[in-house]
């Protein structure tokens, strides 16, 4: 208990290391890269970051671990406790600072690699021609009468079998080379790279005799999941996908806290570029296994993500997009040998990353563009990829704007406080019936719904944990429609006479979607007006920025929409319209765009044109900053209502009967009955 440098030993990672007196558990898990959930960053809002501490001697590490050697439960973890629960013996590692010895034990839920990923590639025609390209060569062997190098005859042969001249290589290609062309007999195949800085062509990598591998990387660096595909560049396939949390998450779940992490943390920029860096080569050894080839037959990345991400996996500070005026270092596309990124590829590999459009909209976005085309469209289109900041796009052939919009992390489950991210247990989908006020509802990775027979076999395994981003969209909305909520999104609290769904809490009411079972484990899901207030927040943030744009186009009408990212890629549209998340349009032309951003950086690795394409686009997209526009306030504020204060839907009434305005009970247990009508 005195030692001034406590041991601590993670299981089950088995990370160890010795830190002060006085450290917080969730710090030292950071320094010594430990896999565990921190969706605040620290600031003991989420309660992700739960731990066990371990009680006993532990001969295997050598120490004696007891809960004496850790801080008291704090008044945060009191509050938590009371309000969400946790499990007995469980702590908040952002709370519980190290006094002695410990092992600490990370359970399942706590991991941040154990979240479900769900980024697929998804199918598109491209058009096929890469930047990188093999070509098999029969090079001349030497004269004693025609004095040549081996270099020279090699790039003989490229322009005289290939047409292919301008050629330069690094030091590694021509220290390789006369084993190499020996060892084919003169038959080599030669990689060779068109879109070098500075023009020419780049010979990048050689092999003796026939060799018919090329691939290359599409990587999506989202701020909560990186989503990597594997392509054939020799026929545009998709070979392997693989998806992983993004590690820096345990530096801050938002991208305001990383840059924050940054400001606080001299020299926390280049933690998180070697957090990311190292989570890119895993997904590449990931995807070069599942593919069957070896890290060196990849040739080529390509890469997108925000402007944070992006910033950071460039190894560049992000600091100055953390306050206005937000200002890019580059956003210019970049074309750079991958190993300056540390990416453990064929040493001659290049990378390639989509240009950004603004300080807050990023090369993820403009891989949005290139995947959904707004800018090829006769009609308007929205694309909007939906995350913790909405990244905006607007327009048609003729115009195109964009803006970002902050939407916060409700929508991905935290903030909420059955929320969760998307795993086994989570409510992905419900129903609630006007009549009874009873929810039916699905889980993600159970097929049946929970009024069905079998539903409490099928989810004994994992049980029913909380409520993910599709799934508050959907109760919410429901509640909506069922009369639950008002349109200003107070719960009725005269309800709780029909039913015992709709509880008092505190000065306001909840309405309870699974209650647990007696001596059962389960927690307590329920949907309470705070969490109402966090969607509305979100949604009102990410309508108002499509309204401004709307404005700036001079229309009151969008011809079709696109919904990108993982969260977008999940939710019901029609539900994302009745709550108000995206303006009225014909239901049949609102679609989920998959992983648009994706998509993009797979255009890009195999069609080089493309990149001429984008870049060009992106200078001519006007960029709108949503913090000095006058009328984003009062955009933001009509959009709290539900669907809308004064919006029209006539398309949504097509399909969707919506409820007229109401009176409300709005106060609870303690304090006098009060009630609320929408002011129209």
């Amino acid at each position: 208990m005195t030692e001034t440098n406590p041991l601590i030993v993670f299981t089950p990672s088995g990370k160890r290391g010795r830190f002060p007196v006085g450290t917080p558990v969730l710090q030292a898990a950071r320094a010594l890269g430990v896999d565990i959930d921190s969706v605040c960053g620290g600031r003991a809002i989420c309660g992700r970051c739960q731990i066990n501490v371990g009680e006993g001697d532990f001969a295997k590490h050598g120490i004696t671990s007891t809960a004496s050697h850790v801080s008291g439960l704090t008044k945060v973890e009191e509050r938590y406790d009371k309000l969400r629960g946790l499990a007995a013996g469980r702590r908040l590692s952002c709370q519980t600072q190290i006094l002695g010895d410990l092992v600490i034990d990370v359970p399942p839920e706590s991991q941040v690699h154990k979240q479900v990923v769900r980024k697929e590639a998804d199918t598109r025609a491209i058009e096929l021609d890469p930047a990188t390209r093999l070509c098999f060569i029969e090079v001349e062997e030497p004269d004693m009468h025609k004095p040549s190098s081996d270099l020279e005859r090699v790039y003989k042969a490229l322009k005289d079998q290939w047409g292919i001249d301008k050629l330069s290589c690094d030091l590694s290609i021509i220290s390789d080379l006369q084993k190499t062309l020996r060892k084919g007999e003169w038959k080599i195949t030669a990689a060779v790279f068109s879109r070098a800085p500075g023009g020419g062509n780049r010979l990048v990598a050689i092999w003796p005799g026939f060799h018919d591998k090329a691939f290359g990387l599409a990587i999506d660096v989202g701020s909560t999941t990186i989503a990597a595909h594997l392509t054939n560049l020799s026929t545009g396939e998709v070979t392997a996908s693989a998806g992983l949390m993004n590690p820096q998450i345990r530096f801050g779940e938002d991208l305001m806290s990383r840059v924050s992490y940054v400001m606080m943390n001299p020299g926390g920029e280049k933690e998180m570029t070697a957090a990311i860096r190292q989570a890119l080569n895993t997904l590449a050894q990931d995807v070069a296994k599942q593919g069957g080839i070896e890290l060196s037959d990849i040739l080529e990345v390509v890469l997108v993500g925000n402007p944070v991400m992006h910033h950071l996996f460039l190894g560049i500070d992000p600091t100055e997009l953390g306050g206005a005026p937000f200002a890019l270092a580059t956003g210019l596309a970049v074309t750079c040998p991958a190993k300056e990124l540390d990416l453990e590829l064929n040493p001659g590999a290049w990378a390639y990353v989509l240009p950004c459009i603004a300080g807050h909209v990023g090369a993820d976005t403009a891989g949005v563009v290139l995947s959904e085309a707004p800018h090829e469209q006769d009609e308007i289109m929205l694309a909007v990829d939906v995350g913790t900041n909405a990244e905006i796009v607007l327009g048609s052939k003729a115009r195109l704007l964009a803006c970002s919009s902050p939407t916060g992390p409700a929508f991905e489950g935290a903030q909420i406080s059955s929320g969760q991210r998307a795993a086994p247990g989570a409510i992905e989908r419900i129903r609630i019936s006007p009549e009874t006020l009873e929810p039916r509802y699905k889980v993600i990775g159970v097929d049946k719904w929970s009024d069905e027979d079998g539903f409490e076999e099928a989810i004994a395994q994992t049980g029913v944990t909380g409520i993910c981003g599709s799934g508050i969209i959907e109760a919410i909305a429901e509640m909506y429609l069922s009369g639950v909520i008002n349109q200003d999104g107070l719960i009725d609290g005269s309800l709780a006479e029909r039913s015992p769904r709709i509880e008092p809490f505190k000065r306001t009411f909840n309405y309870v979607i699974r209650a647990p079972k007696e001596g059962g484990n389960e927690p307590l899901i329920r949907v309470t007006q705070n969490d109402v207030r966090a969607i509305q927040l979100g949604k009102a943030a990410l309508y108002a920025g499509v309204r401004l744009l709307m404005d700036k186009l001079g229309i009151d009408q969008v011809g079709k929409i696109r919904l990108a990212g993982a969260f977008g890629s999940h939710i019901d549209v029609k539900y994302a319209m009745i709550l108000g998340l995206i303006p009225d349009c014909d239901l049949t032309k609102v679609q989920s765009a998959g992983n648009a951003a994706g998509t993009g950086a797979r255009i890009a690795l195999l069609n080089m044109k493309a990149r001429d394409e984008i870049e060009s686009v992106v200078r001519r997209i006007e960029k709108i900053e949503t913090a000095v526009e006058p009328m984003f306030q009062q955009h933001f504020v009509e959009a709290m209502a539900i669907p809308h204060k004064t919006a029209p839907f006539p398309q949504l009434s097509k399909d969707v009967t919506l409820p007229a305005p109401k009176d409300v009970v709005t106060t609870g247990d303690d304090g006098g009955e009060r009630r609320r009508r929408r002011r129209g």
